[in-house]
């Protein structure tokens, strides 16, 4: 588990529970032009009603969601101001500070929640994540057993445990936090992706069961589908990887990797060149600037006896990458070959 990977689903966790209004969730789905319509109707309605506290908050929610950060700060201060105890407003302000990449000012704020609350899991669940992120372990654990103590079936407390355990190398225990976690929500998408991964690490097949209801529960997911399909390229199952990647490109029809996996699976395993040379070009025609492409399908030219074609392939893959040795090397089996 990399630090980036925990930072990215610490955000994405951020924005999945504390989207509390209807509106923040339009405009973080629903584009510019959407985005555009609530902020009017939100200016609209603290003009209206400029004493509505919650109204400021919302607004705020929707400027850290457009990253207009200097516009959300003001915005909480003012919904603080205007009501200096309601809990939920100090969390907004912790996800503002957290975002401008001031951890101790984010920490003082869900302090300040819990202060003002003591059983707001929201506030205690973003103070883990928090720890978690600075790789304070014991204040995480310890944040996770409060939130327990509280609710038992709080799902995102043991998959926030579930990372830290990961990031120390006990993934046994993480293994047991995670299927915790989808136990109490088996709706919980990251778990089911962690669990996923973990599994698919270690070849076993219990890994198709917990991607698989990610893809259920996100059937255009990227991660997931891709997951899956190399679980199963890697472990022999070479028509069901095929077909999951041509899900993946269906729903992600810019995605690179889906054909050219298809390709390499073509070549290398089943050692159908013609096929193979199809799904590189496929490749190549989402990204002509992939150099690695170009050489695999130099290769499968080449064992197919087409040295021009392949020596082209190889030529252009150099242009891309300078010096890039298996493209060299090719080119000088093809020399070697008409040599004889």
């Amino acid at each position: 588990m990399t630090k980036n990977l925990i930072l990215f689903l610490f955000l994405s966790l951020l924005f999945i529970t504390g989207c509390r209004n209807e509106n923040k969730k339009q405009a973080l789905t629903g584009g510019a032009d959407s985005t555009k319509v609530i902020l009017e109707n939100l200016n609209q309605q603290i003009s209206d009603h400029p004493k509505d506290a919650e109204l400021y908050e919302q607004r705020a929610k929707l400027y850290l969601g457009i990253h207009q950060i200097d516009n959300a700060l003001k915005d909480v201060n003012k919904a603080i101001s205007l009501d200096p105890g309601k809990t939920d407003f100090f969390v907004t302000l912790s996800d503002i500070y957290l975002f401008m990449g001031q951890p101790e000012k984010s920490k003082e704020s869900l302090i300040k929640s819990i202060e003002l609350n003591s059983k707001n899991l929201e506030a205690y669940s973003r103070l883990a994540k928090l720890y978690l992120i600075v790789k304070d372990y014991r204040n995480c654990y310890e944040t996770v057993k409060k939130i327990l103590n509280i609710d038992n079936n709080y799902a995102t407390a043991y998959f926030t445990q579930a990372l830290g355990l990961l990031e120390q190398g006990d993934t046994n225990r993480a293994v047991a936090n995670l299927m915790q976690a989808v136990d109490k929500n088996q709706a919980y998408y990251e778990a089911y992706i962690q669990l996923g991964e973990l599994y698919s690490l270690k070849k076993n097949p219990l890994a198709v069961g917990y991607l698989k209801n990610a893809i259920r529960l996100r059937p255009a997911s990227r991660e997931a589908l891709y997951m899956l399909g190399m679980y199963y390229q890697e472990t022999g199952s070479y028509e069901n990887a095929i077909a999951t990647y041509q899900n993946l490109s269906k729903s992600d029809t810019l995605f690179r990797e889906s054909p050219y996996n298809i390709g390499y699976i073509y070549l290398v395993y089943l050692k159908d060149f013609p096929q193979a040379i199809t799904y590189f070009t496929k490749s190549l025609n989402k990204d002509p600037g992939y150099y690695q492409a170009y050489f695999n399908r130099g290769y499968a030219y080449e064992l197919s006896g087409n040295y021009a074609k392949a020596t082209e392939d190889y030529q252009k893959s150099l242009k891309i990458k300078v010096n890039y040795d298996k493209a060299v090397e090719g080119l000088n089996r093809i020399d070697k070959k008409k040599i004889k």
